[in-house]
């Protein structure tokens, strides 16, 4: 099978972090294959490049030229999963979903640690939309920009570690979400240092596309998901 994992920023590094991440859980034959969006913001960290990066998704998922057989979209927050699911009849999975399901797996009360302040509302927002914030115990930020996380990482371990530890100690989590794409690879400093289960969203999503490619399933069509109707649309980058 082939996944495609979509960065919602247009820095290259950052998708490739991301991929080498998807691909160190994917099945043997499971092909990954990161994408870029062709225009954007080079770190998504509000409302305003969420929205970009939505709609520059879009276009890069549907200017594929290979066949594919699931998508991962690889941004916490609102990032246009809904647009993506009327467009195509493959299974499409975003992170922020991934990794809540999965941590309620794990525990009785999550939180996510992500990146500014700023980005707490948008990922509250989309874990009510997605009916899972009941079980969150919180949401907090490490300070940083997504762009520090590869340019300082150091800094950046030691900042999720501290509101990890916050997260398990004040308000009770039992497991840890990472809260950015571009914190792929920091499981292992974030347990040791709470001693929880932790879950990053772009494996997480790996292991459930591949399970909805084993059972036959994809996005129902019937009504909500369907796909769009035939319109005149003016200027949409899909029109090239």
């Amino acid at each position: 099978m082939r996944i495609l994992v979509a960065n919602v920023n247009t820095t290259e590094s950052m998708t490739a972090a991301i991929a080498d991440s998807a691909r160190s859980v994917a099945s043997p034959g499971t092909e990954i294959i990161g994408i870029t969006p062709r225009f954007g913001a080079d770190s998504c960290e509000g409302n305003f490049e969420s929205y970009l990066a939505a709609i520059a998704v879009m276009d890069a998922i549907t200017s594929y030229p290979e066949p594919f057989d699931a998508v991962i979209q690889a941004g916490y927050g609102e990032h246009g999963r809904e647009g993506l699911q009327e467009l195509l009849d493959v299974p499409v999975v975003d992170i922020t979903e991934a990794a809540a399901s999965t941590a309620m797996y794990l525990g009785h009360k999550y939180s996510v640690v992500t990146t500014l302040d700023r980005t707490v509302p948008l990922i509250e927002d989309r874990l009510k939309l997605a009916g899972l914030a009941e079980r969150c115990a919180s949401v907090r930020a490490s300070g940083l920009g997504v762009l520090e996380l590869e340019s300082d990482p150091e800094r950046a371990v030691a900042a999720i570690v501290a509101q990890s530890r916050e997260a398990v100690e004040r308000d009770h989590a039992e497991v840890i979400c990472l809260g950015c794409g571009g914190m792929a690879d920091l499981e292992e400093s974030v347990a040791a240092a709470t001693g929880v289960p932790i879950v990053d969203g772009v494996r997480a999503a790996v292991t459930i596309a591949e399970g909805l490619l084993r059972l036959g399933l994809s996005t129902s069509k019937v009504r909500t998901y369907a796909t769009p109707r035939p319109k005149t649309v003016v200027g949409w980058p899909l029109n090239r």
